[in-house]
């Protein structure tokens, strides 16, 4: 039997193990994951009768395979589509009607976490949550795992890493590999620089009047980069309610990472009001919030050394190898790697 590994369960892991379970249903699959859940940064959580996606806001429809994948072949009940548009704003928070160009903006009732978890149901996959992955190690011909409790997995026939690619780097300098490819893989992923992004989710027991669901900032010279409203995702928030996710732009979240979380909300749900436009907003009545260091990828990696890792059965996964930071990217690159492990096994 052909043993394959993956370290992350973010959406290009779940994808790449949807394609093998198809293409390669002989395969045992083994996902390790450090957080305790799974679908990375299109991330859900749930309180007091609210359900709020507060990494990834949605799934656009730009990838024709993916379309298919979530309208057709999984199970499209309790998908939702937000109709309301995505306006503007600019430095001085002026708001603008004008850029809605994705034609559908899904999420289900459950969250986007149904996304990765759809896709994993229709595997035979097992995936082990709370497992960081401090090591890999090449075994001969095959690929070994260390986790931060000392245990070691594997061996594996083909290896993914589905991590952000700082993280990815990082593991891949760290490995016991000695090929001449590795110093220039992990040269290629380290190039990729990513956008760090500090959100709060801000929860008012009043509804706000406004046309729009989201609003992005163009220019991307104010402290905050975007605002949505789940109020406006059936089945996210209780009717005459409203739920903010405000989201600081890179180099806000950057400085403030580290700095007290209530200072950072406060701050946020202040910036918050004043773009749209209601003194309310800025004392909600519950918060929660979350940094993303590795939220979103400049670039995307330079092919070449990517495809000659495949030769030693080693994958690489995600919006980034991808070059686009949407979770529509992150599950199409998953789907076609996850079909090259399979032409090589």
């Amino acid at each position: 039997m052909t043993h394959i590994g993956i370290v992350g369960a973010g959406a290009g892991a779940a994808a790449a193990a949807f394609a093998l379970a198809d293409a390669a249903p002989e395969a045992d699959v083994t996902i390790l994951e450090k957080s305790g859940g799974v679908c990375g940064r299109a991330a859900t959580r749930r309180r007091d009768d609210c359900t709020y996606d507060y990494g990834a806001n949605y799934l656009k429809a730009d990838d024709e395979r993916v379309v298919e994948l979530i309208t057709n072949v999984l199970d499209d009940d309790g998908l939702v589509d937000v109709t309301e548009p995505i306006y503007t704003f600019n430095a001085d928070g002026t708001v603008s009607p004008g850029r809605d160009a994705d034609a559908h903006k899904w999420s289900y009732r459950r969250g986007l976490t149904q996304v990765a978890k759809r896709l994993l149901a229709r595997t035979d996959a097992t995936v082990h949550r709370r497992t960081r992955v401090e090591r890999v190690r090449r075994a001969g011909s095959q690929w070994e795992l260390d986790d931060a409790d000392g245990a070691t997995w594997g061996p594996f026939d083909a290896l993914l890493l589905n991590p952000p690619a700082p993280q990815t780097a990082e593991l891949l300098g760290d490995a016991e590999w000695d090929a001449p490819l590795r110093e220039r893989l992990v040269d290629a992923v380290g190039e990729v620089a990513f956008r760090t992004v500090w959100t709060a989710a801000l929860h008012y027991p009043f509804a706000v009047d406004v046309p729009y669901y989201g609003l992005v900032n163009t220019d991307k010279e104010h402290a905050v980069g975007w605002i949505s409203r789940e109020e406006c995702k059936a089945g996210h928030v209780p009717d005459g309610e409203t739920l903010l996710i405000a989201q600081a732009n890179h180099e806000w979240s950057v400085e403030r990472y580290d700095d007290d979380p209530a200072t950072n909300v406060a701050a946020l749900a202040e910036h918050a009001a004043a773009i749209v436009g209601d003194d309310r907003l800025a004392a909600p009545d519950w918060t929660d919030h979350q940094g993303w260091r590795y939220a979103q990828p400049e670039t995307g990696v330079d092919s070449d050394p990517v495809e000659s890792a495949r030769e030693a059965g080693l994958f690489l996964t995600g919006d980034w190898v991808a070059g686009e930071g949407r979770l529509h990217a992150a599950l199409a690159n998953g789907l076609t790697v996850g079909e090259h492990v399979a032409d090589g096994i």
